[in-house]
């Protein structure tokens, strides 16, 4: 869905929607009012010049709801929206898009902890999945997994790098059994007919050694 809110209406165009509050000399919406829009949305907050701009709360017909900060009717600076989904963005926008530092909750109840960029996730976040604990830790481009990240287990980690949301090339596995297994991801096409789409793609785990880890000796107190 969209998170955009309708635009304002001048009084001359009173007929599209209504407002109480305060205004300027030229009769613009300026201070602090409430505004009912012709699709049934309504903005409560700060105008400046005709325009939302400051602390407001914005609730859309279909039952989302923004509660933050606004420059020039768009979303801008920190600012919290509800979806009717029941997932949440509490952060940083620009421009009526996410972007910055935020935390993302989704209707599963799964989380996102991390930079914004163009509404997508993007930069050194951490997502944590609630049905089983997990997480991956890392580097985020255009809402994938990318780059160099963890997958960090109840037991376990695996560290390496990432590619379209998956490990591939080389990594590691650490136990808290206190070895460690080396290896690499390579992807393993399947042959499939040729009236169906694209080969799958598999990934296939070669590892290349264990190895003990020596745990650090408690540090004393004086």
């Amino acid at each position: 869905m969209s998170d955009r809110g309708s635009d304002d209406f001048d009084d001359e165009h009173s007929k599209l929607g209504e407002y109480e509050g305060e205004r300027n000399e030229a009769g613009e919406r300026h201070g602090v009012g409430k505004a009912t829009l012709p699709n049934g949305d309504i903005y409560e907050g700060a105008y400046q010049n005709g325009k939302r701009h400051g602390h407001g709360a914005y609730h859309f017909k279909n039952g989302a709801r923004y509660v933050g900060d606004y420059a020039q009717n768009k979303k801008h600076g920190q600012g919290t929206f509800f979806y009717p989904d029941g997932s949440k963005y509490e952060g940083s926008w620009v421009e009526d898009l996410r972007e910055g530092h935020g935390v993302y909750t989704y209707p599963n109840g799964d989380t996102y902890d991390g930079e914004w960029q163009h509404h997508l996730r993007h930069g050194q976040g951490t997502y944590q999945y609630k049905d089983t604990g997990a997480k991956y830790k890392g580097t985020w481009v255009d809402g994938n997994m990318e780059l160099a990240g963890e997958y960090i287990y109840s037991n376990h980690r695996y560290q390496g790098n990432f590619v379209n949301n998956r490990p591939l090339g080389p990594g590691k596995y650490v136990f808290d059994i206190g070895c460690e297994q080396h290896g690499e991801y390579h992807k393993q096409e399947e042959e499939r007919p040729e009236e169906t789409l694209a080969p799958e793609v598999t990934l296939t785990w070669i590892p290349k050694g264990v190895s003990s880890m020596t745990s650090l000796a408690p540090v004393k107190e004086n």
